[in-house]
């Protein structure tokens, strides 16, 4: 199995501008980055629990998108942004479902990474524009797309990450700006070095700054680029193997960090300097979940192997915080549960509560700060697969099976199901929340579930 891959009180009436507004300024209405504001998956405002695409209830557009890829929508203003790989002639091929095989596609033809723009309102595209184009320099996992990692935006730039192509940063018209070639980036699991699986970690912004961790085969580090020009700030190596991880910016009290989750080194790193504030070893030998962050703390989960655990670390912390054993705390690991943790989805924090969902549709509940389980749930029958991350708005938690099937959760203690719906299409992408509607990306178009105005 593998990885594929990520507030403020909503303003009423106020109309966002690109470029109004720093890094720092999250609005509801705006979702900018995988899993949206704060990497939290958390919509500020209501959205709806039922939908049917066939009838066009509660579906406000769903535009087709040509190519095949993962990455996720994200949403700044009136406008919807969003990645694809196309490669011509018919449509690549992806075998979804729940299975171990760690085979690769070769694609020899040369590819077209894009961005769209879309109109929010309508789903009319925009503009169209060429990122990259090549043969793939390295090969993807079959259930995998050659563009899965999530662009990020400010509202003044774009950036978008197309793995081994490159890292890519656009102006809000669609013009590029500046191209940084990152090498091969030839990720695989640390025991089949020989397998290609392709690149999944998201680019996020923040104060200007792009910042970009790669943990693969050829190389590994965390790195700062400034987002006006490309230069790079910083690079800090790690001694780290494959990962598909996103990372997250927390900011406490006389410390901002960039807070990465691995297997080798899960840790914090200093935002301006890019030295090593904590670090942490052990977990699922594939990681592929963002750290998630509540109040003082980061949740950290991975999956495969000996364990997957599902911990809370304290954001304070400092130097090496590893336990003796994998399910002690000390005073900066809070609670750990060495085999109740995630392998493909981030999980997500609701108040006080913490949902974590498996692969194969096993919802756990979680007491965010004891970490007490609340549930096991199972969703879905187990005859599907789960790869997009959760999402919650309104005291209700979305989960999308791989087959187009959303599974409607009440964000509460106790087990209910509110709804299940049906978006017409395979889907391994997270969905976005902005304005009252969700976005979701299948393999051939992007829907947008709302009321109609």
């Amino acid at each position: 199995m593998i990885p594929v891959r990520f507030r403020l009180p909503t303003l009423i009436g106020f109309i966002l501008l690109p470029g109004c507004f720093g890094s720092n300024d999250v609005f509801a209405a705006n979702w900018p980055q995988f899993r949206g504001p704060q990497a939290s998956g958390v919509g500020e405002t209501a959205v709806p629990t039922t939908w049917n695409v066939e009838s066009g209830e509660n579906l406000r557009w769903q535009t087709p998108i040509p190519g095949l890829a993962h990455a996720s929508p994200i949403v700044w203003g009136d406008h919807v942004f969003l990645a694809t790989a196309v490669k011509p002639g018919a449509k690549p091929e992806l075998k979804i479902g729940l299975y171990g095989d760690g085979a690769s596609y070769t694609e020899k033809e040369p590819h077209q990474w894009r961005l769209f723009c879309l109109d929010k309102a309508s789903g009319r595209i925009l503009w169209d524009q060429l990122g990259h184009q090549s043969a793939p320099r390295l090969e993807r996992h079959t259930k995998a797309t050659h563009c899965n990692s999530t662009p990020a935006t400010d509202g003044k730039r774009i950036v978008a990450l197309f793995g081994s192509e490159g890292l890519f940063c656009f102006d809000m018209q669609g013009q590029k700006l500046w191209h940084k070639d990152l090498g091969k980036l030839h990720a695989a699991p640390f025991d089949m070095p020989s397998l290609q699986w392709g690149f999944a970690s998201s680019p996020i912004l923040h104060d200007g700054k792009v910042i970009v961790q790669v943990d693969t085969i050829s190389e590994q580090f965390l790195a700062v680029f400034d987002g006006t020009d490309g230069r790079e700030l910083w690079r800090q190596p790690r001694k780290e193997l494959s990962s598909w991880c996103t990372p997250i910016v927390a900011e406490t009290p006389g410390r901002t960090q960039i807070v990465v989750n691995g297997w080798k080194e899960i840790g914090g790193y200093d935002f301006k300097t890019g030295q090593a504030l904590w670090w942490l070893r052990e977990g699922g030998d594939v990681p592929v979940a963002s750290p998630i962050l509540n109040r003082d703390r980061v949740i950290l989960t991975s999956g495969h192997g000996k364990y997957r655990p599902m911990r809370s670390v304290r954001l304070d912390a400092a130097g090496d915080i590893t336990p003796s054993d994998i399910s002690l705390t000390n005073q900066a690991v809070m609670w750990c549960h060495p085999r109740k943790g995630n392998y493909l989805q981030t999980p997500i924090v609701v108040g006080d509560l913490l949902w974590g969902c498996s692969n194969d549709g096993i919802v756990t509940c979680f007491d965010a700060q004891s970490g007490r389980i609340n549930y096991e749930e199972r969703i879905g029958g187990g005859g599907q697969g789960f790869t997009a991350s959760p999402v919650a708005a309104a005291g209700k938690l979305f989960f999308t099976g791989e087959q187009g099937d959303v599974f409607v959760i009440a964000a509460s203690e106790k087990f209910t199901i509110v709804a299940t719906n049906k978006i017409g299409g395979i889907c391994l992408a997270t969905p976005a929340i902005s304005g009252g509607t969700l976005f979701f990306r299948t393999t051939e178009k992007l829907l947008a579930l709302g009321p109609k105005p």
